[in-house]
């Protein structure tokens, strides 16, 4: 018979799934908590269901996870009418599952919105006042919710985010292991589209080959975004809707790679190109200063580093040399997620600590040219180390 391990991609090896279920439990047990509740649709975002599972929510449906203190967890999906306990995952694929129930819904159809709310409550009402750890509430809904407070009168419910957050950003050895195979098969796209990208083709055509080269390298989700315009004028990456213009000898490209990669793991690779002309000077002096920025918060990501700080670096940095002041995040945290924490903005809490995935991209703009530049980094008890290896230059093809 054909082993059906064959199908998987990369994937966490067992013992890394049973490390990260014992801190859990250990942590479940010290907060008195039986059960932990959580629930995505999100392929992008919802790293924490996978985390947990080695398995994404799919095609935006919902999935939830029940994790109890002390045995194996539940997973229920959109899949097969109840009773059932064989969908998705299957079963030679699952680890760490006991239960893997579903029926037949979608937020889309309203009477079928508290169906998973049945399935979760047949499971949670196992336990008389059960204590109740929510983990990431803002994906869970709110018909999920209320289903769950009428139906477990007797239950408490928590908040478990901040802490099952401090288990997850720490990358364990095995985990920067996956996630530098993710940065190197972005660099090899970059490398690669030097000879794809020609005259006559569309945005969406780039777009596509740089799906379809990581898709053949072990990428799973993620987000591309490509925009080209002459040389001179102002282009920012855009999405899809806006990718049919055609590229021309002589102008700018921008190109943004956030996409996983072995087991899941995220990185993002940011760079500019310029086709058969060398950049403008505007443009080449701003992307020098977004380089030499992001090299200075790549000095700067130590044990102990306050985001606020490097965030107010970064403010004071681009109005000093003449660019519009910063309005959304230049670095974040990666890991199962697209985006995940630290968030290196005035409102993050969390101090830099070691073996944390980072994005660093500062982008520069002003009335003559917009530019942007961003590298994966991972932190360490001293200096951090870059993950991408393709130059940190424009590309002239």
């Amino acid at each position: 018979m054909e082993d059906q391990r064959q199908r998987l991609t990369t994937s966490p090896s067992t013992p890394e799934m049973q490390r990260r279920w014992k801190a859990v439990r250990e942590q479940m047990k010290a907060r008195k908590l039986d059960y932990l509740v959580m629930q995505t649709s999100e392929e992008y975002l919802g790293g924490t269901v996978r985390w947990f599972t080695d398995f994404s929510a799919r095609h935006q449906f919902p999935m939830t996870v029940i994790f109890p203190v002390d045995e194996e967890m539940t997973t229920i999906v959109c899949g097969f009418e109840a009773p059932s306990n064989d969908n998705f995952p299957w079963d030679w694929a699952a680890r760490g599952i006991k239960n893997r129930l579903g029926d037949v819904y979608f937020p889309t159809i309203e009477y079928t919105n508290d169906y998973e709310g049945k399935l979760a409550v047949s499971v949670l009402s196992e336990r008389k006042k059960a204590r109740i750890g929510l983990v990431e509430k803002a994906f869970i809904p709110i018909t999920f919710f209320e289903y769950l407070k009428e139906n477990l009168p007797d239950a408490t419910f928590e908040n478990a985010t901040s802490w099952i957050d401090e288990l997850r950003v720490p990358k364990s050895p095995e985990e920067i292991s996956l996630i530098r195979g993710t940065a190197a098969i972005q660099d090899a796209c970059m490398e690669a589209l030097k000879k794809i990208i020609k005259p006559g083709m569309r945005d969406m055509e780039v777009y596509a080959e740089i799906h379809c080269f990581l898709a053949k390298h072990g990428k799973e989700r993620g987000l591309v975004q490509v925009n080209s315009g002459p040389l001179g004028t102002l282009v920012p990456f855009d999405v899809p809707h806006f990718q049919n213009r055609v590229i021309r000898d002589g102008d700018q490209i921008t190109i943004l790679i956030e996409t996983n990669g072995p087991g899941g793991y995220y990185t993002e690779i940011l760079r500019v190109l310029t086709l058969g002309k060398k950049p403008t000077q505007a443009l080449q002096d701003a992307y020098s200063l977004a380089v030499e920025f992001m090299q200075a918060t790549a000095r700067n990501l130590v044990p102990g580093a306050d985001p606020k700080a490097l965030w107010n670096d970064y403010k004071q940095f681009s109005l000093k040399n003449g660019f519009f002041a910063p309005r959304r995040s230049f670095a974040h945290g990666q890991g199962l997620s697209l985006v995940d924490r630290p968030n290196l903005r005035p409102d993050e809490p969390w101090t830099i600590q070691p073996n944390w995935n980072i994005a660093v991209h500062p982008y520069a703009v002003n009335k003559d040219a917009w530019t942007i530049v961003g590298d994966n980094y991972m932190t360490t008890n001293g200096q951090p180390d870059r993950l991408h290896k393709y130059p940190a230059e424009i590309t002239v093809l």
